[in-house]
């Protein structure tokens, strides 16, 4: 909590100054606003944990601001202040992301206690992104970062799967994650000692994608001067992954459905059949069952690596997990580099969000390495960013509706699934922040038929 940046907005001075000392009284860093538009000139210039945010105020008052910063600066928490609440405006402020709505006149010592909460929390996001870079670099295994359901979801799926050896079909844009997802596969199988080979098969030619992955055999072929093993003796024991399987030509599709029927194979000349250990995992950046329909792919393949399928959605799908990935990208490029870069300013974030990134986690990636070496300082700039994605700086990525007035049960079931939203489905943290045990929180939830 110390050392974190709070911005207080309100246009009376005097309340305004009071708050302000207060918070510097705590070790913290506090800054004041006058208005709304006043805030949001300050929030692009300097990274805010916080934000505490008068409800009525001229210009853009405070429910406009709360949800202009939640579409600039997901990570940052908000707190609002009023002397004129309501029940509609702490439904409002509550949907529209706000971490907590405190009425005038407060205690000092309740808004102390509610700062540090959500402060906890705005830490929380970048502490289990730093947490799972040191993994990464500890241990040399790409984790998977995300607060997303839908991926939370599809983990929970993949953590099931693992051990079964089943195969499995990941089907996703470019750049989504799907060898990342195929190596998470292997690391928590009984096959994780073992090797992990991969190929792209939409990158060789026919004969070639042949011998990497079956092999020859001496005299197979002018040139083949002795026998070589191909993928398939290498991943022996463990996982093979087939990038891009759609696009395998259909002789080498009649050998993989051999191979996955019969568990052997024969090498390009061969007349021998080798016996094989090894699990199969293929993905593709189009539709399978289309390719199918086509006459593009064999149907009995399809339905053969199509025991498990599991789609990644594309980043843009998913933006709350930007924040979270550019961290882990920044610090984990930051130690490649040996750069003391620890920081991506507001403006940098605002385009990002916003960017639809058609290269996926691959390009954010991509864009994080690059900004760690362009970086001058400890932070990364809107300034170091491709001219496409600076063109999005300042661009709203979302609306939020007003609704009416609602019974005390509809705003504390909107309250409970607003807090879910906020923590990306975290059912643990949302308990938390709710001061219930995950319990009641499932049992809730079953009565929203939600659980």
């Amino acid at each position: 909590m110390i050392n974190s940046n709070v911005l207080v907005v309100d246009d009376e001075e005097i309340a305004r100054q009071n708050l302000v000392h207060v918070l510097q009284r705590e070790g913290l860093h506090a800054d004041g606003a006058v208005d709304g538009e006043h805030a949001l000139k300050i929030l692009g210039q300097k990274r805010y944990q916080l934000v505490l945010t008068d409800l009525r105020m001229p210009g853009i008052d405070g429910l406009s601001l709360l949800r202009s910063i939640k579409e600039r600066w997901p990570e940052t928490e908000i707190i609002v202040i009023t002397a004129h609440a309501n029940t509609e405006s702490a439904v409002d402020a509550m949907r529209a992301g706000a971490f907590y709505y405190v009425e005038k006149p407060y205690r000092l010592p309740d808004v102390r206690q509610v700062v540090k909460e959500a402060l906890e929390k705005a830490a929380l996001r970048i502490e289990n992104a730093a947490l799972k870079t040191a993994l990464s670099l500890a241990t040399g295994k790409s984790p998977i970062v995300t607060n997303s359901p839908v991926m939370e979801d599809l983990l929970m799926t993949a953590t099931r799967i693992a051990p079964t050896d089943c195969n499995v079909l990941i089907s996703g844009e470019t750049g989504t994650g799907k060898e990342v997802m195929t190596r998470y596969l292997h690391e928590n199988s009984r096959r994780a000692s073992g090797p992990f080979m991969a190929i792209n098969c939409g990158a060789l030619a026919e004969d070639l994608l042949s011998n990497e992955l079956f092999g020859h055999e001496r005299g197979a072929f002018t040139g083949a001067s002795g026998t070589k093993t191909g993928l398939l003796d290498a991943a022996e024991g463990g996982t093979l992954f087939l990038d891009e399987v759609t696009e395998m030509a259909p002789a080498i599709q009649v050998k993989l459905l051999r191979l996955l029927q019969e568990r052997e194979f024969f090498r390009v000349g061969g007349t021998e059949p080798i016996k094989s250990n090894i699990r199969v995992v293929a993905a593709t950046n189009r539709d399978p069952a289309q390719w199918v329909a086509d006459g593009k792919f064999r149907q009995d393949l399809y339905f053969r690596l199509n025991v498990v399928s599991l789609n990644i959605p594309p980043l843009r799908e998913r933006r709350g997990d930007i924040p979270m990935l550019a961290t882990h990208f920044m610090s984990k490029a930051a130690h490649r580099m040996k750069k003391q870069v620890s920081e991506i300013h507001p403006e940098a974030f605002d385009c990002l969000l916003a960017y639809d990134f058609p290269g996926n986690i691959r390009e954010l990636e991509n864009l994080m390495e690059r900004g760690v070496a362009l970086a001058e300082g400890d932070a990364i700039t809107a300034n170091l960013l491709p001219e496409e994605v600076q063109h999005f700086r300042g661009k709203s990525i979302a609306s939020i509706t007003r609704n009416a007035i609602l019974p005390l049960s509809e705003i504390e079931r909107q309250h409970i699934m607003q807090t879910l939203e906020h923590t990306q489905g975290n059912r643990a943290l949302a308990a938390q922040l709710l001061g219930i045990d995950r319990v009641s929180l499932w049992r809730k939830l079953r009565s929203y038929d939600h659980a």
